[in-house]
């Protein structure tokens, strides 16, 4: 097999973490090799969180290239936008549609881009959930990202009931069922 090369961008709360243990946590216990890497940025004040998941028989690092991702999974519009180079030719960007302004723009130092997902669909092929909104319909905004984690699954070679099981070993078990239900709504988006 391949090496798989996967991303996840978001902003600092967003759940950019849980959801890299979870990516990480489904292919080792698959049997692959797996490298995981964080960059935190300034994460607590609401900056860029990018995390980096790379699975397959023999992987020697854990850095994902520019132009090599095959999946990228972004938490926040302007987060996909900084990181779409990052993507393969043939790769997938997978986008909550939901803003947020980062310190430039709550100061007043600078403006959010017009239009960003019709620069990103101009030139990548993107799949794009307001999983912010979905979520608060399932009762709980926070499980927004199991959501956009259920669409990247139908890009990825693993069963329902292996993302299930990595689910229940890496969430909170209070929330086990909410954070299902939530992957559930976005598989079957």
């Amino acid at each position: 097999m391949a090496t798989k090369n996967i991303m996840i961008v978001g902003v600092g709360g967003q759940g950019t973490l849980l959801t890299s243990r979870i990516l990480g946590g489904l292919p080792l216990a698959a049997g692959y090799d797996v490298k995981l890497s964080e960059v935190h940025g300034m994460a607590q004040r609401g900056g860029s969180v990018v995390t980096f998941v790379r699975y397959g028989e023999k992987v020697a690092e854990p850095i994902v290239e520019e132009g090599q991702a095959d999946v990228i999974i972004a938490f926040e519009r302007l987060e996909a936008l900084r990181y779409a180079h990052f993507l393969k030719k043939d790769g997938v960007l997978i986008v909550n549609d939901w803003r947020i302004d980062p310190m430039p723009v709550v100061i007043g130092m600078a403006e959010y881009p017009d239009q960003i997902m019709e620069k990103l669909e101009a030139e990548y092929k993107v799949y794009k959930v307001n999983a912010t909104e979905e979520s608060k319909k399932l009762g709980n905004p926070k499980v927004f990202n199991l959501i956009v984690l259920g669409i990247a699954a139908q890009h990825m070679d693993f069963t329902k009931e292996q993302w299930y099981d990595v689910i229940e070993k890496t969430v909170p078990p209070k929330t086990i069922e909410i954070n299902k239900k939530a992957f559930e709504v976005g598989f079957a988006l």
